[in-house]
């Protein structure tokens, strides 16, 4: 079996390194030095050629770059951020240390820091801070050819020219033509006859992340980005769209298993790190499962009467846990695509109860017989009622929470499932004591 590339590096094989490094991909070296010790991981990345050596770099986590960066020399440092495009260099000092950022600034040339400079002045976390201004808009009064030579002169500075914006004489998008379109219309066809005007486009202070919903739901490759007046100021490509869900869906995912978001790869990110993003949500769920403590205090004469409730508080609790906890991710993923909106809370509240009754009288089947072979027609019938209740509460509770963060412009993922769980907990066990006075007439 193959060494990895950690192991060859700790046996200070360098002969062994350059070979791995030769058979391997951009994205596999990445994430190999991203799972390593960072002062190791500058080993291998000093012995890549200058070329592959950015290819592997933009590939890397903003974390992982500035740690790369702080163990290269003045020049290399100098040669890999001035190489690098303007919106990943961006991306990189959006999230690193002010000295790190102004290092950066002071190694690049006067055209590549002010296109970094403009970039770093649109709102954090908006679109203008992700795209690329290195573009090469055509004219609409020039003709297919002559838009085709433009392409050819200064396609080299552009990040991509498989789509071409278009803008009028002051500069306003007036829509984009791709240039497969370009090549194969006849040198003489009128630009304005190609063009496609009906396209999305973004302003460039928009979140980021709904300019890369946007392009996923349209299918195009680049997003024309507009400032206040509609003149055309940069592209948001597709692999930077994809950087942009990628780093929103972790974020959710983290949020809604209860934990913070970390930056870095899992494996090179410390256990003090893991168990510092988990901890205060874990001591936030401990003090939200007081309530579950009180409720049983509160009716701790019921249970003395009937000590066989306490049998079935387990299930209960766990089954409206789970079914909040369904609810609830299944509306975190429907707004997160755009399928969910706030003024949807009506209608959701109304889906999730039918659906919480249907499971719940579903469930209650499996309830009544248990509690029929083990404590009697009664209980069994008091466990029944409560998984039908329950069940709705639970599935109402959890698809309208999210949707009610997102109306107090709270992200919906912080609503996560051990939330929801923890709250359907505590008034599961109201909804049952309350359903066992009623029908036991305690």
């Amino acid at each position: 079996m193959p060494e990895s590339l950690e192991e060859l590096v700790e046996s200070n094989d360098l002969l062994g390194v350059r070979a791995w490094l030769d058979d391997q991909a951009a994205h596999v070296i990445a994430d190999a030095l991203a799972r390593m010790d960072h002062v190791a991981a500058g080993v291998p990345f000093r012995l890549l050629d200058k070329d592959k050596a950015l290819e592997v770099f933009e590939e890397l986590e903003p974390v992982d770059q500035q740690a790369i960066l702080g163990g290269l020399r003045d020049q290399a440092f100098r040669d890999l951020v001035e190489s690098m495009d303007p919106d990943d260099r961006a991306r990189m000092l959006t999230e690193a240390p002010a000295k790190v950022a102004q290092r950066v600034l002071a190694g690049l040339s006067v055209r590549e820091r002010q296109m970094t400079a403009h970039l770093l002045g649109y709102p954090s976390g908006s679109v203008g801070q992700t795209m690329t201004p290195e573009t090469v808009p055509l004219p609409l009064q020039v003709s297919a050819g002559t838009a085709l030579q433009r392409v050819r002169d200064r396609g080299h500075h552009a990040e991509t020219v498989y789509v071409l914006p278009i803008v009028d004489a002051g500069r306003r998008l007036v829509g984009t033509v791709e240039l497969r379109d370009l090549v194969l219309s006849p040198a003489d066809t009128p630009l304005a006859d190609i063009v496609v005007r009906d396209v999305p486009f973004a302003h460039a202070t928009d979140p980021a992340e709904d300019a890369a919903k946007l392009m996923r739901e349209t299918n195009v490759l680049a997003l024309p980005v507009v400032d206040s007046e509609d003149r055309l100021v940069g592209l948001l490509t597709i692999d930077d769209a994809i950087e942009i869900i990628e780093a929103a869906d972790t974020e959710d995912v983290a949020r809604q298993s209860g934990s913070a978001p970390w930056a870095g790869h899992y494996m090179a990110v410390s256990v003090w790190q893991l168990a510092r993003a988990r901890a205060p949500w874990l001591l936030l769920l401990i003090v939200a499962s007081v309530l579950t403590v009180n409720v049983l205090q509160v009716f701790e004469t019921t249970l003395e009467n009937v000590t066989a409730l306490a049998l079935f508080i387990p299930l209960l609790v766990g089954t409206g846990g789970n079914a909040g906890a369904q609810s609830a991710t299944s509306a975190v993923r429907a707004l997160a695509v755009g399928e969910l909106r706030g003024s949807d809370l009506a209608a959701v509240i109304w889906r999730e109860s039918r659906v919480g009754l249907l499971l719940g009288a579903m469930l209650s089947v499996v309830g009544l017989v248990v509690g029929s072979m083990l404590v009697g027609g009664d209980i069994a019938l008091v466990v029944g009622l409560s998984l039908i209740v329950i069940c709705a509460w639970a599935a109402t509770v959890g698809a309208t929470m999210p949707l009610l963060a997102k109306r107090l412009r709270i992200d919906p993922a912080v609503v996560s499932a051990p939330m929801v769980t923890t709250l359907v907990d505590a008034t599961g066990l109201i909804i049952y004591f309350l359903i066992a006075h009623a029908v036991l007439s305690l």
